[in-house]
């Protein structure tokens, strides 16, 4: 979230969300003079509650686009279709490879020669949406998680502002209004 916040939308952001009172990104954006709001999922009985305070606090900002950054948690299908073809995630992993978590460990196992991230539209599909781009690593033979991650972490950190200022822009465009595939930067 830091580096959407220091070069892609400064200006842009009207708040950052987030569903964990300890989160960093609110400290850095509170830091930064953006509003932030908690909504603790813990206060709710269930995922749809949940869901609906999350979309009306979204709502209220009437945002163009939602970029997702750390948010860690399976939105329903409902509030996903509600934005459907405006919220945007970043993914560790040269999707449809390795969705989900662990993806470095996972990278590791499967003895790939190139891992990397996807800046993807969200759709119900758990990191199943359509692929706006992606910024590849090779993988060393001598690689760890940690070595994989830190590499795969410089790449997020140079693709997802990009493709964030490139649809605040209006520099990457939807065909029809409808989400696909756009660009891929290896």
């Amino acid at each position: 979230m830091a580096a959407l916040l220091d070069s892609s939308l400064p200006g842009h952001c009207r708040a950052v969300i987030s569903n964990r009172p300890d989160a960093a990104g609110l400290r850095l954006a509170a830091a930064r003079g953006i509003h932030t709001i908690v909504i603790d999922h813990r206060h709710f009985a269930s995922r749809a509650a949940f869901d609906l305070a999350l979309r009306a606090e979204i709502e209220s900002h009437a945002p163009a686009w939602i970029f997702l950054a750390g948010f860690m948690r399976i939105l329903t299908e409902g509030f996903v279709t509600h934005f459907s073809g405006r919220m945007v995630n970043i993914h560790p992993s040269l999707l449809p490879a390795f969705p989900g978590l662990r993806t470095h460990a996972s990278a590791l196992a499967a003895g790939v020669k190139t891992h990397g991230c996807t800046v993807h539209f969200v759709t119900p599909a758990v990191d199943g949406g359509p692929i706006i781009a992606q910024s590849s690593v090779p993988v060393l033979p001598d690689d760890t998680e940690t070595s994989l991650a830190q590499r795969v972490l410089v790449a997020e950190h140079e693709l997802y502002p990009r493709i964030a200022r490139g649809l605040l822009t209006d520099q990457i465009t939807l065909p029809d209004g409808k989400p696909t595939a756009q660009a891929r930067h290896q």
